[in-house]
């Protein structure tokens, strides 16, 4: 049976994560966090309506009240269930191609489960999977289901008036919405603050969303911005919630220098709460390098954007997000968004009046990483304890310009040896080294 993720439950569309799983999956969340009214979205995806009707029956047969937002991104929809404080379910699988699919809860107010609320769910899931038959709905539920046209349209006014008028006047940007649910609210965000906007990959069709385009393939983008001679551009994932960038001469911007960029962006406004910002594990030594120099302090949490949400409602901080481009600004919004993260990140260099590349080149300096997945007989949930004498070898030897991370798939039985060093070569030799050791005491 599918379990939650870093990211909400994800499948193969219409097998494994089949209609009476999903609506198992809405009797169960109705169940832990109550049979009120639910909102549901979903981005483009050709599977996305077979699974908003099975989600509508599970939720529906615990008595719940449900309210269709149709294809809206991610953040709209955490956005709407912040303002009616309802619980919100959204269907989709992120990055991945359209012949996956997922649902991502949100509890009333827009915030992503924790752990207690998951494990309370997926034990309850075990019943109510005995309980749903697995059926192709003929025709959609409407007892009880109402729909709403009018969110895209609150989403783009909410996140605009989060700037001044005309923050972006004159700007060239380039967006590419992966064809999916960023395909009309960018474009339309963008242009209501004065950008001038080319607008690629927009023109959903169901099966094209994430195709060789967006953020997991923005070669594309790097092109059109070239060949446009556009100030920067921004790559979107399928439902909304990440965003990568791309400066004037291509060259692609990950989370990590667009989280440094917004750092230095909230300090000099005095909005950077208590002086921290919040990354996972996975964020470059570069970057934790930079926040030092200017005088910023660090947490780093587990991987998944969760955990870094977590951290920042935790303490209250203002700003945090992950290598791969969810970038979060906590005071402004309930969950990452990549619209809203893009358009800070617009804005700031607007702003500045220098060049994305001058700016990205100057925030830090990326080490060179490498990355060895290793297959494992079992998960090792501590290996960087069973293996603490080694991993403590590798790191006396890199000192402060290398560091070295050990840990465990949360999905398969893998171990992710993770080395960062000041070449490249010198980061190969430590991984290698550190994979042979756990291959030869826990491979298969």
């Amino acid at each position: 049976m599918l379990r939650f993720g870093t990211d909400g439950v994800r499948g193969v569309a219409l097998t494994e994560l089949s209609p009476a799983f999903v609506e198992a999956l809405g009797v169960a969340a109705a169940r832990v966090l109550g049979a009120q009214t639910w909102l549901i979205g979903r981005d483009p995806r050709e599977s996305g309506p077979a699974l908003e009707a099975a989600l509508v029956r599970g939720l529906r047969s615990q008595g719940a009240l449900v309210v269709l937002c149709g294809v809206i991104p991610t953040p709209a929809l955490a956005f709407y269930s912040d303002t009616h404080q309802a619980p919100a379910a959204m269907i989709t699988a992120s990055h991945n191609p359209f012949s996956d699919n997922g649902v991502k809860i949100f509890a009333a107010g827009g915030l992503k489960l924790r752990n207690d609320a998951e494990a309370a769910i997926e034990f309850e899931l075990e019943r109510a999977v005995a309980e749903c038959v697995d059926v192709m709905p003929d025709d959609e539920p409407s007892d009880g289901v109402t729909r709403v046209e009018t969110i895209l349209t609150a989403y783009v006014e909410h996140v605009v008036g989060k700037f001044p008028r005309h923050a972006l006047r004159g700007m060239r940007i380039v967006l590419d919405c992966a064809n999916g649910a960023m395909s009309i609210a960018a474009p339309l965000a963008a242009r209501a603050l004065g950008a001038v906007v080319e607008v690629i990959n927009a023109d959903p069709n169901g099966v094209n969303i994430n195709d060789r385009c967006g953020a997991t393939h923005p070669q594309e983008l790097a092109a059109v911005v070239v060949s446009s001679r556009a100030e920067m551009g921004l790559a979107f994932d399928g439902d909304g919630d990440r965003v990568i960038a791309v400066d004037g001469t291509g060259t692609v911007i990950d989370g990590d220098r667009m989280i440094a960029l917004g750092a230095l962006q909230l300090k000099a406004e005095g909005k950077l709460t208590k002086d921290t910002v919040v990354v996972t594990v996975m964020s470059n030594l570069g970057f934790h390098h930079a926040m030092r120099a200017n005088g910023i302090d660090v947490i780093a949490t587990a991987v998944g954007d969760r955990s870094v949400l977590e951290a920042l409602e935790l303490g209250d901080y203002a700003l945090g997000g992950e290598q791969s481009g969810h970038v979060i600004y906590r005071h402004l919004a309930t969950t990452g968004d990549g619209l809203l993260a893009g358009l800070r990140l617009a804005e700031h260099v607007h702003d500045a009046a220098d060049s994305l590349t001058t700016m990205a080149a100057a925030v830090m300096r990326t080490y060179p990483q490498v990355l060895v997945n290793v297959p494992v007989k079992h998960r090792h949930p501590n290996i960087a304890g069973e293996l603490a004498a080694e991993v403590a070898a590798a790191e006396a030897e890199l000192g402060d310009e290398g560091r070295v991370l050990l840990r465990a798939s949360g999905t398969e039985p893998l171990v992710r040896v993770m080395v960062e060093a000041p070449t490249d070569d010198a980061a190969r030799r430590h991984a290698t080294m550190l994979a042979d050791i756990v291959s030869n005491r826990f491979g298969r």
